[in-house]
């Protein structure tokens, strides 16, 4: 999907603003799937979670390309949102962020602190980004979608570490917009791995793993109390194009068993998970039979939940 050169240069922009997160192995989380585990640990970003990478190569490409770009505006749950304000912010451009109402409200303040403007409008993403096109077109601001070329390329990189360092048999990956998950098939490419990817969808948001199952594009309702990082309801059309030709399985998590894995990274790890961000452990221990004595791969893709949300979890 990309050459040597352009994961380098993606390599180069996101490394000049944070070092290599770790990839690490927990003895307890080994011994509770029986196997040997390794997690990535997106959740040590700037921003608690891995879509500031694809943000920084994003908008590097944007500054060459519209170098008298006025501003730009988004549509996010949170962890896009974030990205976009981060990466904005270092090449000195504004940015409006469009949230559906209801949002997370502690994303919505790390958005504010990253010097976006918040506007809040609809009751679903897919509400949000279509305001989020209409400011554009009314204020002339560069829209930045959810999924693009330049987004996965940033993306790849967190993967990219990863197999450079560990080879495993399967990795579980969440699926939102897609460009998580088109990274790993990108980096995958990049690194020569063997290693098998699973997508992991919510069970209350399936678009992509209908759309897997059915060969093409199918919109699916959206009622995840807890994965709001995964509350896709329209698939993007580019993203499902490489999920239907390199993507080796498609599963679903309940909001339930998303919120055991938040607490089985707690007692494990001690690290702090969002629902999305603990998708990829739900997946494997879906799975666990399947897996046991292999090497698996997890990615803990964001650790941004609100503290009211999490007391809730951890209290079962």
């Amino acid at each position: 999907m990309f050459t040597r050169d352009s994961i380098a240069d993606a390599q180069r922009i996101v490394h000049s603003a944070f070092a290599p997160t770790p990839q690490q192995q927990w003895p307890l989380l080994n011994r509770r799937l029986g196997a040997e585990v390794w997690v990535k640990h997106e959740n040590h970003t700037p921003v608690g979670a891995f879509k500031v990478r694809g943000g920084l190569t994003y908008f590097d490409s944007l500054h060459q390309r519209e170098p008298n770009c006025r501003g730009v505006v988004s549509a996010t749950r949170g962890n896009h949102g974030q990205s976009v304000g981060f990466a904005a912010n270092r090449v000195g451009l504004s940015a409006t962020i469009v949230v559906p109402r209801g949002n997370s409200v502690e994303k919505n303040a790390s958005m504010r602190a990253l010097g976006v403007e918040l506007v809040e409008h609809g009751d679903d993403f897919q509400a949000a980004r279509e305001h989020a096109r209409l400011l554009a077109r009314k204020h002339g601001l560069h829209m930045v979608p959810s999924y693009h070329a330049d987004l996965v390329r940033g993306v790849a990189t967190y993967w990219v570490e990863f197999f450079e360092a560990v080879q495993p048999d399967v990795v579980f990956v969440p699926i939102g917009q897609g460009s998580g998950v088109c990274a790993c098939v990108a980096a995958r490419a990049h690194t020569g791995v063997r290693t098998r990817i699973v997508g992991v969808v919510s069970a209350h948001a399936t678009a992509y793993l209908d759309s897997f199952r059915a060969g093409h594009g199918i919109e699916s309702p959206v009622t995840t109390q807890l994965a709001d990082g995964m509350a896709c309801r329209v698939p993007d059309d580019e993203a499902l194009q490489v999920i239907l030709r390199e993507v080796d399985d498609v599963i679903a998590v309940t909001d339930e068993e998303v919120a055991q894995a938040m607490r089985a990274l707690f007692a494990d790890t001690h690290n702090v998970a969002e629902g999305a961000g603990a998708a990829s452990l739900a997946g494997a221990l879906q799975q666990k039979a399947r897996w046991a004595g292999r090497v698996v791969g997890v990615a803990l893709t964001g650790g941004n939940v609100d503290s009211d949300m999490f007391a809730r979890v951890l209290a079962g």
